[in-house]
């Protein structure tokens, strides 16, 4: 067989063909690994409405996407509205997010029908390495900076200690406590801007 002979031609058509090839594998791989992923997300989605509301046996009545301007800026947050098995309202998880020290911090809040805080937990953070873990227990009934059981009032956010508030700071982390208290307060501006009896076309949450 004849050496190919080195130019610029010949250059060129190697790094299309490897190119070709390599978005081929990836757009096979990408393929292959879409649905498992989405999957996995809807469940770890489900399993955390079910968390943060406290109910087990419970049905999404209804998502619904809402932006509220915070701070100049349109911000989206999905608010799924929840019954118990007797059909009863009983409130929602919120979908909320705000930034932290390393980027956004990422939230789902549960609310009764009063706008008591029933829960929560963090879905996605990119926070040092620890601080997202202390996030997630340090606000909890038996944390230090405990929310749950809190009743929400528009005109009385929650604000860290540090700020005139009354909520315990992370131990070296006062900047994560803010976005997290910030993502809970936007949450719960979302959850009160809806209209609580307008659930409609349950689904079950498996």
């Amino acid at each position: 067989m004849k050496k190919l002979e080195s130019s610029l031609l010949n250059m060129v058509v190697v790094l299309v063909s490897v190119a070709v090839i390599t978005g081929g594998l990836l757009a096979w791989v990408n393929n292959v690994t879409e649905e498992p992923i989405r999957i996995q997300d809807e469940l770890a989605l489900s399993n955390g409405i079910k968390e943060v509301m406290g109910v087990e046996n419970l049905k999404v009545t209804s998502t619904e996407d809402v932006v509220n301007t915070v701070n100049g800026k349109e911000q989206h947050f999905v608010v799924h509205k929840t019954e118990d098995a007797e059909g009863n309202f009983i409130g929602a998880a919120v979908e909320s997010m705000s930034m932290g020290f390393s980027g956004e911090l990422k939230v789902l809040v549960g609310f009764d029908a009063e706008g008591k805080i029933l829960g929560y937990t963090v879905l996605q953070h990119s926070e040092t390495p620890g601080l997202g873990a202390k996030a997630d227990k340090w606000f909890q009934k038996d944390g230090k900076g405990c929310i749950v059981g809190r009743k929400m009032d528009a005109s009385k956010p929650l604000v860290v200690n540090k700020d005139g508030g009354d909520i315990d700071a992370i131990t070296a982390s006062t900047i994560t406590t803010r976005a997290f208290l910030a993502a809970v307060n936007q949450a719960f501006a979302a959850y009160a801007k809806q209209d609580i009896d307008g659930a409609t076309g349950a689904t079950s949450v498996k």
